[in-house]
């Protein structure tokens, strides 16, 4: 027995000695690509390229974690009226109050300071009203933040029985923010329009207030009633009335045999008056109002941008000049905007106005002194059309007849092209946008970026490695676009930077965009996965590392 133990393990023992050193070589891994790629120089760059912020830069922070186990359970009040939510009582707030108005901040955003007095004064307002103002710091309750995709600050919510609706109103001392506040939320919970029954309180009106809507109707309780008070709590700068009393009428432009409803607004501007002829409904009248508010021609300011943002009427056109110049072809303007009032916004944008106009003729590719008139759809992509020739009455009634029309070509703006273009990571402008990231016979990786964003200034050695280490790779092509001077219309993005890859041979289809965090093992795998043309980092012989190209190339080393 012993003797047939011993056989039994000695052939064992052979049978493993024998798989250890004689299993043929290409069964000691399992067939994988990346298996033999050699990504160690990545991941030893990436240990050692942490992004360095100064200190100076980065927010505020507390220094101790937040310990929700010691949040109290109860509501804090701040700012005696101000209520401090948390994202555990978030929800439940809420459910139990009806009328809720929320601020999201940061303790360290300026204008989030800027607003806290004025937003606590509102609140102490309010209290008569049953409605609660409360705030939550949105950098330790992150949850509520992201459930309501909050992105800048302050960002403000208006609450009826827990749906939101964003407040877009004023929000600093010098707009007269407790005011507004004030106005806005007594619109959304009231009816929003009052009563004109004397003479007297009807010139009070006109005296005090610069933008006013009557309606002269048979009755002060009726549906007419209902359709304008709908209406009004859509407006925030606009005051809305109601009479039964003619000569109230009269005053207010109406003639008193008028048909009722009928409906007016008044403004302290050139154009004083502007009568309503549909019909009295919300929808249609409140197309009306949001048009007619604004003037013939609205001068573009940090309190102007809001009302002409939120106009129904997308298509705009903008002439940029200076001071000087705005003089002598204002009238001219205005004119033409008389002709098109109702289908075109008419702005007018002064260029030598360092603080508003230069950045928003930038934004254009407006430069110089030279007067210029833009054409502008707010929605389709944000196209902008250039008016070529004297500004005169009769070519922008034209140019404007063409822009209604969709008979214009869109201009988009662009760098010139570079000279010499060899760096690892290619200069892509508007002009060769297609020329290096739409051809068809190549990858392309695309970082379109701003010169102030800080991300993109942490990201940019990176990216650079990354285009190093792969500038062998004939058929990959990495490269950049300063995307606030340059423009395409296949260049689409919300914010900066923006990553997106065009896969060779389709083109057409939308960019893939990254969604990973943008490390540099991680930027090469999400390349290498999505590279219509395939390639690989081979483990090198040597301490170089080579890229090996498997579209027949030869393989070059860095």
């Amino acid at each position: 027995m012993p003797s047939r133990v011993i056989i039994f393990f000695l052939c064992m023992s052979s049978l493993l000695f024998f798989s250890l050193f004689f299993t043929p070589s290409h069964a000691k891994t399992p067939a994988s690509s990346d298996n033999d790629e050699f990504l160690s120089f990545l991941e030893d760059y990436e240990d050692s390229t942490e992004p360095d912020i100064p200190n100076h830069d980065r927010p505020e922070v507390p220094s101790a974690p937040f310990d929700r186990a010691q949040e109290a359970e109860d509501i804090n009040i701040d700012d005696e009226d101000v209520v401090a939510l948390t994202d555990r009582n978030f929800d439940d707030f809420l459910e139990d109050n009806k009328y809720v108005m929320v601020e999201f901040y940061t303790p360290w955003n300026g204008h989030c300071k800027a607003l806290a007095p004025e937003y606590a004064d509102a609140a102490t307002e309010l209290k008569t009203e049953n409605v609660v103002l409360a705030k939550i710091n949105a950098a330790k309750e992150v949850e509520a933040a992201d459930n309501y995709d909050v992105r800048s600050f302050p960002t403000i919510f208006f609450f009826v029985d827990g749906d939101p609706e964003l407040y877009q109103g004023r929000r600093t001392k010098s707009f007269t923010c407790r005011n507004a506040i004030v106005s806005w939320i007594k619109k959304k919970i009231g009816s929003g329009v009052y009563n004109i029954t004397t003479t007297e309180d009807a010139e009070r009106v006109l005296t005090s207030e610069d933008k006013v809507v009557l309606a002269y109707l048979d009755s002060l309780v009726d549906s007419a009633t209902d359709q304008l008070s709908a209406v009004s709590k859509l407006e925030i700068d606009v005051n809305f009335y109601q009479t039964t009393n003619p000569n109230v009428a009269k005053l207010f432009n109406i003639e008193d045999n008028a048909k009722r409803p009928a409906l007016v607004m008044l403004k302290k501007e050139p154009e004083k008056v502007v009568h309503y002829d549909g019909k009295f409904r919300k929808s249609s009248i409140a197309k009306f109002v949001s048009a007619s508010k604004l003037p013939l021609v609205t001068t573009f300011t940090k309190e102007t941008a809001p009302l002409i943002f939120a106009s129904p009427i997308k298509k705009q056109v903008l002439l940029f000049a200076t001071a000087n110049d705005i003089e002598k072809l204002f009238p001219t303007f205005q004119d033409a905007a008389k002709l098109f009032k109702g289908k075109l916004n008419f702005v007018f944008v002064k260029t030598d106005d360092e603080e508003v106009g230069r950045p928003v003729s930038n934004y254009f590719g407006v430069t110089g002194d030279a007067p210029r008139v833009i054409g502008y759809i707010e929605e389709d992509d944000r196209k902008k059309f250039r008016f070529d020739g004297d500004i005169t009455l009769e070519k922008i009634k034209a140019f404007n007849e063409d822009f209604l029309e969709d008979k214009l070509k869109p201009f988009y703006k662009s760098d010139p092209i570079p000279e010499t273009n060899d760096a690892d990571v290619k200069i892509v402008v508007g002009n060769n946008f297609d020329e290096i990231i739409l051809n068809e016979s190549k990858d392309a990786f695309l970082e379109i970026y701003a010169p102030w964003c800080r991300q993109c200034q942490a990201l940019e050695p990176m990216f650079n490695k990354l285009a190093h280490h792969l500038h062998g790779v004939e058929s990959l092509v990495i490269a950049k676009m300063e995307g606030t001077r340059n423009e395409h219309p296949r260049a689409k993005f919300i914010g900066f930077p923006s990553l997106q890859f065009f896969p060779a041979g389709n083109k057409s289809i939308d960019p893939i965009l990254v969604d990973t965090e943008p490390t540099l093992v991680a930027l090469y795998k999400f390349i290498k996965k999505n590279a219509a043309i395939p390639f690989k980092l081979e483990r090198p012989a040597s301490s170089k590392v080579g890229v090996k190209r498997e579209n027949g190339n030869a393989r070059d080393e860095l």
